[in-house]
């Protein structure tokens, strides 16, 4: 995760601290790329708060952590997990511009529950971001949870959403609750009603859906990207 460990938005859902940033640290991508390869990762996730402190919600540091991978580890595939930039396609590009391999903004729920659940993000932006990113050709990844209290024709509708903006790859998991303090567990879904999901995704036209109590937006990451093209390279480096 980049960008400091403190978020400017205060999802409900999620345990990230929120509040107020400290400052921005400009060497951080070196270190991310050095980290990178003592680990030895053939596939990277990177991740970040949400820096809505920032006139460009941390933009440039993104793309330059992407590119300082890219340098240090060339036979990485870098798989992005970002923020919505409040829609702003011209900060969106300074990521794109890096050319990350996969690129993931998680929905994280139906349309209804966006505003109890995730604050200040919206269902629309969200999905005009992953439109963004299709729409310059990258691989695009999303992800939803279940036990918010959605209802079984909204996680059809959020699929069907999701499987109009052509996306690749999509994640289903269970909703846990950080805290007492978090919105409560609505419901345990069964493994059946995972293995459900996954099948009506798949025939929706998804190409690749991981969906069980215990997916997060990382799990299999490598796995689900084979057959995308740039997975051959991490797998001569293996």
């Amino acid at each position: 995760m980049i960008l400091g460990n403190v978020c400017t938005r205060s999802c409900t859902f999620c345990a990230v601290e929120s509040g107020r940033p400290p400052e921005l640290d400009l060497a951080e991508p070196p270190r991310v790329a050095e980290a990178i390869a003592k680990m030895g990762l053939r596939h990277c996730v990177l991740t970040s708060v949400a820096r809505d402190d920032l006139p460009d919600g941390g933009a440039a540091v993104w793309a330059a952590t992407i590119r300082a991978v890219r340098r240090r580890n060339p036979d990485t595939a870098i798989e992005v997990l970002v923020p919505d930039f409040k829609g702003e396609t011209k900060h969106l590009d300074t990521v794109l511009e890096a050319n990350p391999d996969i690129f993931n903004h998680n929905l994280e729920t139906v349309e209804r529950l966006q505003r109890p659940v995730r604050k200040t993000a919206t269902y629309q932006c969200s999905l005009a971001v992953l439109r963004h990113a299709k729409n310059r050709d990258f691989v695009t990844k999303s992800g939803i949870m279940l036990g918010l209290g959605e209802e079984q024709d909204e996680i059809r509708k959020v699929i069907e959403d999701l499987a109009n903006e052509n996306l690749n790859i999509l994640t289903i998991g269970q909703y846990l609750q950080p805290s007492p303090e978090h919105t409560p567990i609505a419901r345990w879904a069964t493994p059946e009603e995972f293995a459900e999901w996954k099948i009506f995704a798949l025939d929706q036209g998804i190409g690749v859906v991981e969906s069980g109590p215990l997916v997060r937006s990382s799990y299999h990451a490598e796995e689900q990207s084979k057959g995308y093209g740039f997975s051959q390279r991490t797998a001569a480096s293996a």
